[in-house]
C-alpha cells in the first residue's frame, strides 16, 4: 500500500522549513539598515550590493519564509509547554515512515535530490515535524469501524498480483544471444556473463537482476517467457524492441489478498497520518490566532 505522493508531501513539509534558509541566515548576518553595504558581485564593472540582494531575496520568498518560521516557533513553544521531547528513536521512526511511502530506495533518493536534501539533512530538520505529531496524536481517534471501512474501500490496491523475479542478458543480435545461451548451458555464471555482455546498463551491474515484477510491466514477449519459466530455468532467445534477451527466472510469487488483521496496523498508521495532516492546518491557525505575532519584514 505504497503512497509515493504522501512521502513526497512529508519530505516537503520538512524541507519547507529549510528551503529558504539562505534568506534567514542572510537576514541574521546582514540585517536591513546595517551600515556596511558591500558589493556581492559585479557585472561588467557594475556592483550588486548586499542591500539589493536582501531586497531581491525578501521579494522572492521573504513572506513565505517568515510565515514558516512563525509556525515553527509556535510548534516549539507549544512543545515546551507540553514538555515534549524528541529522541533519536523518534527521528528514526519518522524517517522509516517516510521511506515506506516510496516504492523503492531509488525513488526516495530522487525525492531528496528534488528538494536539495540529503538523508542527514532531512533527519536533522525533522524535529518540528515530530514535535507537531506528538502534539496532535492525542487528538487522533481511529475506530475499528474506520479501519474496516478503509480496508473494504482500498482492498483492490492492497492485493499483490502474481509476480516473478527474473534476470536477463540483453545483446544486439540473435547470434550474440545464441552464443550467450550456449555459454550458460555450458556452465557459465549468469551474473558474471550479464556484467560482461549485457547492454542493459540499468541491470547489468546487478548481474542482470530485474527484481520482482507483475504482468503488464514488460513487453509481451519478454513477460510471456519470464512467467512461463520454472525457477532457475533459462529461456530460449527472446526478441523485444530493445534487442535479444536470454532470461532466467529465479522466483515466483503467487497473487495474494491480505486479511484485515494483516493490514490493521498499516491502515491505522495511514488513517493517523491523514488525521494529523488535517488537524495540523486547523491547529496552526488556531495557535496563530491566539498568539501575539508582530512582523517587521521590510
Amino acid at each position: 500500500m505504497k503512497n509515493t505522493s504522501s512521502g513526497i508531501s512529508r519530505i516537503w513539509m520538512v524541507s519547507s522549513f529549510v528551503l529558504l534558509a539562505a534568506l534567514v541566515i542572510y537576514i541574521i548576518i546582514y540585517p536591513p539598515g546595517k551600515a556596511d553595504d558591500d558589493t556581492v558581485a559585479k557585472v561588467n564593472g557594475i556592483s550588486i550590493l548586499k542591500s539589493q540582494l536582501y531586497s531581491a531575496m525578501v521579494k522572492a520568498g521573504g513572506p513565505q519564509t517568515l510565515e514558516t518560521m512563525i509556525s515553527e516557533e509556535l510548534v516549539k513553544q507549544e512543545s515546551d509547554k507540553a514538555n515534549i521531547q524528541v529522541t533519536d528513536a523518534d527521528l528514526d521512526k519518522e524517517m522509516e515512515q517516510i521511506k515506506k511511502s516510496f516504492s523503492s530506495d531509488e525513488e526516495f533518493a530522487q525525492a531528496l535530490v528534488t528538494y536539495n536534501m540529503t538523508l542527514e539533512s532531512l533527519k536533522a530538520d525533522m524535529h518540528i515535524q515530530v514535535q507537531l505529531r506528538k502534539l496532535l496524536e492525542p487528538q487522533v481517534k481511529i475506530s475499528d469501524e474506520d479501519i474496516k471501512t478503509y480496508y473494504d474501500t482500498n482492498l483492490e490496491s492492497m492485493k499483490t498480483p502474481e509476480q516473478v523475479r527474473a534476470s536477463h542478458i540483453l545483446v544486439a543480435t540473435k547470434e550474440e544471444a545464441e552464443a550467450v545461451l550456449t555459454s550458460l548451458k555450458g556452465g557459465a555464471d549468469f551474473a558474471a556473463l550479464a556484467k560482461e555482455k549485457s547492454t542493459d546498463t540499468a541491470s547489468k551491474e546487478a548481474g542482470g537482476d530485474l527484481e520482482f515484477f507483475p504482468k503488464g510491466v514488460m513487453e509481451e514477449s519478454f513477460e510471456t517467457a519470464a512467467f512461463a519459466l520454472k525457477d532457475g530455468e533459462l529461456s530460449s532467445v527472446v526478441e523485444t524492441s530493445h534487442g535479444f534477451h536470454v532470461i532466467k527466472t529465479t522466483e515466483h510469487k503467487a497473487a495474494a489478498t491480505p486479511t484485515l488483521e494483516e493490514k490493521t496496523e498499516e491502515i491505522r498508521q495511514a488513517l493517523s497520518e491523514e488525521q494529523i495532516s488535517t488537524l495540523s492546518q486547523s491547529w496552526l491557525q488556531e495557535k496563530r490566532t491566539a498568539a501575539t505575532v508582530e512582523t517587521f519584514l521590510e
